[in-house]
């Protein structure tokens, strides 16, 4: 036997050890533990659905649902979920105060160490919380999984002052390309003269290696155009209310103190299609329903999407999603 069909005959294995299996059991106990403990409720909503995130950078997978078996290909289109949030701000609007889920979410041509198109997502929102709350609720939870102290809080601009050298908010694409070639970064020519790709650029290369060694990190206060569906506060220097948690130089969460103006979600929704058409990207459709709940009264309310395979990836002092995965993309 060759040794491409050995492989091939043990690609029904999984990837993951029993002990690494055993041990992503207790996080996912320890997750509603810590939900429970706080009075959160958890709750389920559609993998599938007519609503989908329009961003930029995020590129979903859709399906047909189908109304005749002998046209499979007419019906009406659904996506599979890049995260949950669009429905669980739905169930906010129609009276939630705290609630989580762990769920399935799927994002397009994303595969590498610490990737896989299909991952595990906890997401959580609670009525009431500001940015600040936010943060102290991720922080609270990491160090229950993780064990590894509370975290530090760093704003964006800080960051790029300590490790690019240069001011985030103030910095021209000039500036930017200049840091680029002093730390020795290659840049694609693709990014001509975006200001926020060539920040995104020294994020990943300069900052994030940096954040959360010796002790978590969040990183909080990020551009105002780089919001999502973060709300924007300031003027001179407006800033979103994002912020994001890293450990050992790897994001594990995003969260926002959430937009509440549909007006201004319609009008990123205009600009994040704009943007992907640029790419060469087709454009999404915009949240109809979600509109819709916040045009009836989205409470105010911070969110936060933790990626739970990273989480147990760390935990199990692995070096790749595979290791902590029954069965990854190529195996499915």
């Amino acid at each position: 036997m060759t040794q491409h069909a050995t492989e091939d005959a043990q690609d029904w294995r999984p990837t993951a050890n029993w002990e690494r299996l055993r041990q992503r059991a207790r996080l996912l106990a320890a997750v509603r533990e810590f939900f429970a403990a706080r009075g959160f409720l958890e709750v389920e909503t559609p993998i599938l659905s007519a609503d989908v995130v329009v961003d930029r950078h995020l590129d979903p997978f859709s399906t047909v649902l189908g109304d005749d078996p002998a046209r499979p290909e007419q019906g009406r289109r659904l996506w599979l979920q890049t995260s949950p949030e669009f429905a669980m701000k739905r169930l906010l609007a129609a009276g939630g105060e705290a609630i989580y889920q762990i769920t399935r979410a799927f994002r397009n041509f994303e595969r590498g160490g610490r990737h896989n198109p299909e991952f595990t997502m906890v997401d959580w929102y609670r009525v009431g919380d500001d940015m600040l709350a936010g943060m102290r609720l991720l922080s609270d939870l990491q160090e229950a999984l993780l064990g590894r102290g509370a975290a530090e809080l760093l704003s964006y601009g800080a960051a790029f002052g300590q490790y690019v050298g240069v001011d985030a908010f103030a910095t021209t694409v000039d500036e930017l390309k200049a840091a680029a070639r002093r730390a020795g970064v290659e840049a694609p020519e693709s990014l001509g003269e975006d200001w926020d790709g060539w920040l995104q650029l020294l994020l990943g290369a300069l900052v994030e290696p940096q954040l959360g060694r010796g002790r978590p990190t969040i990183l909080y206060d990020y551009p105002a155009s780089q919001a999502a569906l973060a709300k924007v506060r300031g003027e001179k220097q407006a800033v979103a209310e994002r912020f994001e948690l890293y450990v050992e130089g790897i994001e594990l969460a995003n969260g926002y103190h959430e937009l509440l103006d549909p007006d201004v979600l319609r009008e990123r929704d205009v600009a994040a299609n704009r943007a992907r058409a640029a790419d060469g990207k087709p454009a999404l459709p915009g949240g109809r329903r979600l509109l819709l709940a916040m045009e009836a009264g989205l409470p105010p309310c911070s969110g936060t999407a933790l990626g739970f395979d990273r989480v147990v990836m760390l935990a199990a002092g692995a070096k790749t999603l595979d290791e902590v995965l029954a069965f990854p993309i190529e195996r499915a």
